[in-house]
């Protein structure tokens, strides 16, 4: 099976470089890179030359207006390989991901998922390596573990069959986060297989980032926390779950005494409830 990276990108050149680098050093180089370019300059195109010289496929993409789904979903439709990865363009790969990715999928025929390891996320939350098929009724639950876009990798037909991602969600739009989330409980749902693949490593800063200003974190949490909103109405996940994700941002920070998290969470409950109040009108369009 082949593999297509769907590198969306705005606003950074040297982080792409490091990725196309991490990209160029695999042990199985038999993958495209479709490289969605929603930037107004050129600022990219060193970084493709060198990895053009490094022996890389890259199909470089322009797109005017910045959405992140909506940019995944160009370079989804004209990949060529039977599976999709989904990259960030500040992550990078250990050597060997390629390799073990293709080993994951020609291992379980069935499987149209992997969720792979992303390190950095593991080590900080002091997580012991998830293992085994995700289930639907804990994903509903909020009680499936982590799947970040950057450690999915889907077959194309799974795509295809689902329709892509829902381009309401994600960077550049209101609801502003949660389209991965989104789409692993409709594949869920549609009764796909997806696995969890701890020998695909993938690395991606987590955690002890430079101080934000308040106002500016506040803002962020919240446009991102709309998205989660979203999925509560979207995917009708119970009351219970939809109560605990309003109260907790906030209530968890409050009990450990620490009042600027408790200001973050506060900002976050609020977009989760503007989320699932709005997504009420959205399903009436």
């Amino acid at each position: 099976m082949n593999i297509s990276f769907i590198l969306a990108t705005v606003g950074r050149a040297d982080e792409v470089g490091r990725c196309l680098r991490s990209l160029s050093a695999q042990t199985d180089s038999n993958f495209e890179v479709l490289l969605v370019d929603q930037n107004n300059d050129d600022r990219l195109l060193p970084h493709i030359q060198q990895g053009l010289a490094d022996g890389l496929v890259i199909n470089h993409m322009r797109m005017a207006k910045p959405s992140l789904s909506a940019a995944r979903n160009l370079g989804i439709a004209s990949a060529k390989g039977q599976i999709i990865g989904l990259t960030d363009d500040d992550c990078w790969y250990e050597p060997n991901a390629v390799a073990g990715i293709r080993q994951a999928f020609h291992a379980d025929k069935d499987i149209e998922g992997i969720v792979a390891c992303w390190v950095e996320q593991s080590l900080f939350r002091g997580q012991k390596q998830a293992h085994g098929l995700l289930r639907n009724e804990s994903w509903r639950r909020f009680r499936g573990g982590d799947a970040s876009s950057i450690s999915l990798f889907f077959k194309k037909s799974l795509f295809d069959q689902l329709g892509g991602f829902d381009a309401r969600f994600g960077v550049g739009q209101w609801y502003g986060a949660a389209e991965e989330t989104d789409f692993v409980l409709r594949a869920l749902a549609a009764g796909a297989l997806l696995k969890h693949c701890s020998d695909v490593r993938v690395h991606h800063h987590f955690g002890n980032q430079p101080a934000t200003p308040l106002a500016i974190a506040c803002k962020h949490a919240r446009n991102r926390a709309r998205g989660t909103g979203g999925i509560y109405r979207k995917h009708n996940l119970d009351l219970q779950v939809v109560l605990r994700g309003l109260i907790a941002p906030f209530l968890n920070a409050l009990v450990k005494f620490n009042l600027k998290d408790a200001v973050v969470g506060i900002y976050v409950s609020l977009g989760r409830l503007e989320g699932f109040i709005r997504w009420k009108d959205e399903g009436k369009q």
